[in-house]
């Protein structure tokens, strides 16, 4: 049987994880939600790896939850209902957390946990045939695990509207709130991809890391004392560290620095 998750690497130093369940529109279940975490976890420690891509066969990125096994652990022992829970909502944080950037690339439909896996990578961007939905309270549900990544997506006013709502989202209103940073033809789709994360691998890995770091840390402080006093000491680390000394002076002799070759 083919697995549930493929991985490939089109170009050295893009790692590929593709949602494999096309017959079930890629929906979430427990075998796919731990297939993805385990490779998450491999790639955002494997040097070679300079981006991860999050991607989907078939017509849909990611249908939600399975909702047969959504119902079926409804219906049975609390802690397997807890536990299955947590796995998805450790997935979401290892794709926030992983020291790559990460890059969602949606061809069709998300809904639900799609729009929460769109929403945690750091990048996002949809092809015009793609389309979004937070369908959990018609199913008398809420969007729990996933709220946190939406509310900083798209902020806490539209997210009220689409959370309450369930209407659907097209992927030029989803570009226009944040969800996505930007819309193609479905036929560039895989080409600007592959152009973005080309983009992400010029970075120094350490640096990338530093900054990604910087922004959740910084994220939800204003500017006040102690911000600066942090932020100086993170600038004043990174400046005196090997990335950035060959950086500057790759810059000066107008060379590429090490990382990039």
């Amino acid at each position: 049987m083919e697995p549930n998750l493929l991985e490939t690497e089109p170009v050295p130093g893009v790692a590929w994880l593709c949602l494999n369940r096309p017959a079930n529109r890629n929906a979430l279940d427990g075998a796919l939600v731990a297939a993805l975490h385990e490779a998450l976890l491999r790639h955002c420690e494997r040097p070679a790896t300079r981006v991860v891509v999050l991607a989907a066969t078939g017509s849909a990125f990611c249908a939600g939850a399975d909702l047969p096994a959504m119902g079926a652990l409804g219906r049975g022992p609390w802690q397997a209902n807890l536990d299955d829970a947590h796995g998805l909502a450790r997935l979401l944080l290892a794709l926030r957390r992983c020291s790559r950037p990460t890059l969602a690339v949606v061809q069709g439909a998300a809904i639900g946990g799609g729009v929460g896996l769109t929403a945690a990578c750091d990048l996002a961007i949809g092809s015009t045939a793609a389309h979004f939905r937070l369908p959990e309270v018609r199913l008398g549900l809420a969007p729990a695990l996933i709220s946190p990544y939406v509310l900083e997506a798209i902020g806490a006013r539209q997210a009220r509207r689409y959370c309450l709502s369930g209407e659907p989202l097209t992927a030029e209103r989803a570009c226009e709130l944040g969800l996505l940073h930007e819309v193609v033809a479905p036929a560039a789709l895989t080409e600007a991809a592959l152009a973005l994360a080309g983009e992400l691998a010029q970075g120094a890995p350490g640096a990338l890391a530093a900054c990604k770091q910087l922004l959740a840390d910084a994220g939800h402080r204003g500017p006040n004392e102690a911000l600066a006093a942090d932020t100086a000491e993170r600038l004043a680390r990174l400046r005196a560290g090997a990335e950035a000394q060959e950086g500057i002076a790759a810059a000066i002799a107008r060379r590429t620095p090490g990382w990039r070759s």
